[in-house]
């Protein structure tokens, strides 16, 4: 027979949470206006399909990617990003 005090339970290693939190690209640069016509930048917010990236994919705060939004928008009007497309670099 087993005695209680001889079964040792397995509990996990209690790790700091070394990892850090992910911050808003535009937080972090101080920009205040997200420009249309800059479309390298608003490129690495689109995926490959031409849909806007969620908040949760690009930690942009909820102001931010509002703003984001509109400055899409506006630039896939004038033409330098595409509505949709098949092969998006």
């Amino acid at each position: 027979m087993i005695n209680k005090s001889e079964i040792k339970f397995l509990t996990p290693l209690k790790l700091a949470n070394t990892a850090k939190k992910k911050q808003c690209a535009f937080k972090n640069k101080n920009t205040n206006y997200i420009d249309y016509k800059n479309y390298y930048l608003l490129k690495n917010f689109i995926n490959e399909m031409g849909e806007i990236l969620p908040r949760q994919r690009t930690y942009t705060t909820a102001k931010q990617q509002r703003r984001l939004k509109i400055a899409i928008k506006r630039c896939r009007h004038i033409g330098l990003l595409p509505f949709t497309t098949d092969n998006f670099q």
